[in-house]
């Protein structure tokens, strides 16, 4: 039986975050497909099709990994629009952030995301928990 990739895509400005990820999927021999984007505006670009050309993140099998504080459009502001958009809706979201604000919490939540977690100083630690993430999005069955 063949392994069945997940397309990721994170959503994060920080370039150490950005490299601690890649980092941590080395680590934890994640081969999923790893696509970046700075801020949600340039996520939305990744993730939508434009008349013939597909979108940059490929259409089956999409998971995102979201951070809230970013420039041009936040991470709220990012589901908000993901999840008004009919054929992006369904996506599932997992918020990676260091806001440890409820008021942060409450909203991403009435945004229907899957997992809201607090991104680890250390970096064993944050590798752990990206390792914990892939075992858990690999038992899930997505479309």
């Amino acid at each position: 039986m063949s392994e069945k990739l997940i397309n990721v895509l994170l959503v994060e400005d920080d370039d150490v975050d950005r490299i601690n990820v890649k980092r941590a999927f080395q680590r934890n021999n994640i081969r999923n497909p790893l696509y970046m984007a700075h801020n949600g505006l340039e996520a939305l670009e990744m993730l939508r099709s434009h008349g013939e050309i597909q979108p940059v993140v490929p259409w089956e099998r999409r998971l995102i990994l979201l951070d809230l504080n970013m420039p041009k459009m936040n991470g709220l502001e990012f589901l908000q629009e993901l999840r008004n958009d009919p054929l992006l809706m369904s996506t599932p979201v997992i918020i990676l952030t260091t806001s440890d604000e409820d008021r942060d919490r409450v909203e991403a939540y009435q945004f229907n995301i899957a997992g809201y977690i607090l991104k680890p100083v250390i970096f064993t630690k944050f590798a752990d928990m990206i390792g914990t993430l892939n075992k858990y999005w690999t038992l899930c069955e997505m479309p």
